[in-house]
């Protein structure tokens, strides 16, 4: 298709730059179940466990596209004094993000990585759980753009 540059084709529309990512691979970094009262801790109780649920986020740039994410995810169960379990995982993953503005990076990489992350973690932990003798940990969905606002007033910084 000619235009009004002495008949060369028209240049793709900004199309061509659209933020990317792929997911380059996924993997268990850590993970620990501890059951320190076994069996005791499997009998039936007339209420539930206080369960303490920490979620961290961190990332690493490995080259000027590449980065390496990790989701830790700790659940802790007890009943007053006596733990209940205790889980600790570390998930990571390897992204290759293209074209996003240097000044969206830092938000990007530390929301929608961990956001695809999070459901694979999600079910490592449920199965620990499970294989632990104990119904399965679901852990409710996480708000990371919550989590990363948090995050950066916790520091001082800009969102």
């Amino acid at each position: 298709m000619a235009n009004d540059n002495g008949g060369e084709p028209a240049a793709p529309a900004a199309a061509s730059a659209l933020p990317q990512m792929n997911v380059l691979v996924q993997y268990i970094r850590d993970l620990s179940f501890e059951n320190p009262n076994a069996p005791n801790s499997l009998s039936p109780r007339d209420t539930g466990p206080q369960l303490n649920i920490n979620v961290s986020v961190n990332a690493k740039p490995l080259t000027q596209a590449d980065f390496e994410v990790s989701l830790t995810l700790t659940a802790r169960a007890s009943h007053g004094s006596d733990i209940v379990f205790n889980v600790e995982l570390v998930y990571g993953g390897i992204f290759r993000v293209q074209n996003v503005a240097e000044e969206h990076l830092h938000p990007y990489v530390m929301i929608e990585c961990p956001r695809i992350l999070f459901p694979f973690a999600r079910k490592i932990i449920a199965d620990a759980t499970a294989g632990g003798g104990f119904p399965p940990l679901l852990i409710d969905p996480i708000d990371f753009v919550a989590l990363y606002q948090t995050n950066m007033a916790q520091q001082g910084q800009p969102n």
